[in-house]
């Protein structure tokens, strides 16, 4: 006879699970007692929302779920941010939220939510556990809908009596992964698509890749002469010195790259769904009809054909796909080689910073510092806004499992991925970066970085704006600025309040020290840029987006 709680700790032993993330609560204590004795690692984090981007960010990185645990109502709806960052990326990860007593329910007890309808929309998978003994099959079958098809993350509801009930159950068996594979007959009819192309190219996204993955996609450009990019923050899926590489098929995109896409007669889409942002809002290529002929590779079959129409559909896996195709040869040269030379020499134009602009501090060279500085297995993990285009433009990226960011364009997930990397690789570098209203959304993360002794180092690019929002508002409403201002805390004394190590830049020259600084402290720390507001976009200021209207 166990309880439920035990039961719950021992389906997560069964499939691989070695931490979590959680914020306790009162109504899943059955759990946090099973945890006693158990190895799963235990992380405690300062807000809900931080601990499931924690969990995000290890099924990132992993491709395995991440797991996180939440008290009910309160806990539950902070957790959300955490959950569609995972839902729109693609990410598995299991979300296992305390719930009122079964007695309670349907009354709005005390922080009572439904989260089947709560949840409906932006999870995979949700589903309340009435019967202690359902657990192990609960839980396995929880594993299986995240990672197969197309990853996303599952929401678990625990009644708080369900918990602690005593009952007997099977033993908990790990869930079996389910691999997508591509038939020959479409392997042929890819090969001679190719083969009568003239202008193809690559677009790689999605998740379900492995660093072997990469490997075998690097082969086939390299085989196939195939120009390639890379879906919106999916950077690391291709090496950006690689001489295939093309860009980032992303926000503000290179608009040489946009018209080589445009201008392509066969475009091969691998592990991505091509959503609003890297398509340009679907005029890359075109919704739902694109004027190229699309080959659309993805692990879940409802992708295909949902959004654009592929000339050829292949129902596989990205890392499936690649092992097999990449023993596919050309008959002859590929006519397009110097239009794939092109591409990456209009790449490494485009990636190259400027190294001047308004203010004491330019973010271009800082970031070819950091190129120069940071070993290639670095993570870089950010959330969202207009501070982020120096790192997904001018920032080379040389390997597999270095990025995590939202596709979503969720705000306040750097700091709290940061966290869950260096959980998971304490020997490698973790930077995060965060504009000043990011990192205060769930900054609070930092003592978490603190607590469990994860040196991360947190750059924070502070202009005292709610910077892409101010950039929208002047080139609509010019002039007439509402809600975006923000005064902000001393960032560095900030951190050394918390524990960690703490530095100010206010001109460019002061970085490059203060960053050795931040390095040499062993502790986790927060580098502040002080960076002029004119200095929005990195060719464009405020006044001159402004004056344009």
């Amino acid at each position: 006879m166990k309880t439920g709680g035990q039961l719950i700790v021992e389906a997560l032993e069964a499939n691989g699970t070695d931490r979590i993330f959680c914020v306790p609560g009162e109504s899943y204590l059955a759990v946090l007692d099973a945890l006693h004795d158990s190895a799963i690692r235990t992380i405690v984090c300062r807000q809900e929302g931080g601990a499931a981007m924690m969990a995000d960010c290890q099924g990132r990185l992993t491709g395995k779920p991440g797991i996180c645990f939440v008290t009910r109502g309160p806990g539950a709806t902070n957790a959300s941010a955490g959950v569609h960052i995972a839902m729109q990326d693609s990410v598995p990860m299991i979300l296992f939220i305390g719930q009122v007593a079964s007695h309670a329910k349907e009354r709005e007890a005390f922080q009572e939510v439904d989260y089947k309808r709560f949840f409906g929309d932006i999870a995979k998978w949700v589903v309340e556990i009435d019967d202690a003994a359902r657990i192990p099959e609960f839980v396995t079958r929880a594993f299986a809908v995240a990672t197969s098809g197309r990853p996303g993350p599952v929401v678990i509801s625990l009644p708080e009596d369900m918990l602690t009930d005593e009952v007997e159950a099977p033993a908990a068996l790990p869930h079996t992964p389910v691999e997508t594979r591509p038939g020959e007959a479409e392997l042929d009819a890819l090969q001679m698509l190719l083969a009568n192309a003239k202008r193809p190219f690559v677009i790689l996204g999605g998740t379900r890749w492995n660093e072997d993955a990469v490997a075998h996609m690097r082969a086939i450009a390299e085989t196939w002469a195939l120009p390639v990019g890379c879906s919106f923050r999916r950077q690391m899926l291709f090496d950006h010195l690689h001489p295939n590489y093309a860009g980032d098929v992303g926000i503000g995109i290179n608009p040489k790259l946009a018209a080589q896409i445009k201008q392509a007669d066969v475009v091969l889409l691998i592990g991505g769904r091509l959503g609003e942002m890297p398509s340009s809002d679907y005029t890359l290529l075109k919704s739902p009809y694109p004027d190229q002929a699309l080959v659309h590779v993805h692990a879940d079959a409802g992708e295909l054909g949902r959004v654009y129409r592929p000339t050829l559909a292949i129902n596989a896996s990205p890392a499936a796909f690649v092992e097999a195709f990449a023993k596919r040869k050309p008959a002859a040269r590929p006519s397009w080689v110097a239009e794939t030379e092109k591409a990456h020499a209009a790449y490494l134009e485009w990636s190259t910073p400027p190294q001047t602009g308004p203010g004491a501090v330019q973010m271009g060279p800082i970031i070819e510092h950091l190129g120069k500085v940071l070993p290639e297995d670095a993570i870089l993990t950010n959330g969202a806004g207009n501070y982020a285009t120096w790192v997904h433009r001018f920032y080379r990226s040389r390997r597999f499992g270095t990025q995590a960011a939202p596709t979503s364009g969720s705000m306040g997930y750097g700091t709290p991925a940061a966290v869950a990397a260096k959980a998971l690789f304490p020997d490698r570098t973790v930077i995060a970066f965060a504009g000043d209203g990011c990192f205060l959304m769930n900054g609070q993360e930092f003592a978490t970085a603190v607590q469990y002794d994860l040196p991360i180092i947190v750059i924070v690019v502070n202009n005292g704006i709610y910077g892409t929002i101010r950039m929208h508002q002047e080139r609509e409403y010019p002039s007439r600025v509402v809600a975006t201002d923000l005064k902000n805390p001393d960032f560095a004394a900030l951190a050394r309040a918390y524990g960690g190590h703490g530095e100010t830049v206010e001109k460019t020259a002061d970085f490059a020290p203060a960053f050795e600084r931040a390095r040499a402290s062993g502790k986790p720390a927060i580098v502040e840029i002080r960076l002029d507001p004119e200095a929005i976009t990195p060719t464009r200021t405020l006044t001159q987006i402004r004056e344009k209207n």
